[in-house]
């Protein structure tokens, strides 16, 4: 019991009565100090920009059929494709023969183009009292 005792006492009758006439004496109840008031704010800006823009496009090329043509669909070492495209011919009997190719290429178009959009952000105000302000911290660049 006596480590509960202010400054080291020894357990004596008249140490702890002393003891709890002190704990008595102790405001246990809740008392303000001060206010602290937090306001959220949604705010947007209207904002206009420029921004690029890319689209794909195809290009296509007709080139004549080679003698060793396989006669399938082939990718080009440029990253081409190749399709062959059949016509009926008549020969004595009808039958399919390779006509030509058809080469396609993409390609990557950017251009510009004008956004107009409006962007939100949040924001906190805060209401100090002058009995508590030495206690909060403001934000950066806020000197209320």
């Amino acid at each position: 019991m006596h480590e509960d005792l202010p400054g080291g006492i020894e357990p004596t009758m008249e140490a702890i009565v002393l003891h709890e006439e002190e704990v008595d004496g102790v405001d246990r109840g809740w008392r303000g100090v001060g206010v602290l008031r937090a306001r959220k704010h949604n705010d947007a800006v209207a904002v206009r920009e420029v921004v690029p823009v890319a689209t794909e496009e195809l290009d296509g090329e007709r080139i004549a059929v080679e003698e060793d043509d396989s006669g399938r669909i082939e990718t080009l070492a440029d990253g081409s494709v190749s399709i062959p495209i059949y016509a009926e011919e008549l020969v004595i009997t009808k039958r399919v023969v390779l006509k030509e190719r058809l080469v396609l290429r993409k390609r990557t178009v950017v251009e510009e183009l004008t956004v107009d959009d409006s962007l939100r952000y949040e924001r906190v105000e805060l209401d100090v009292d002058d009995e508590v302000a030495d206690r909060v911290e403001l934000p950066e660049g806020d000197t209320r």
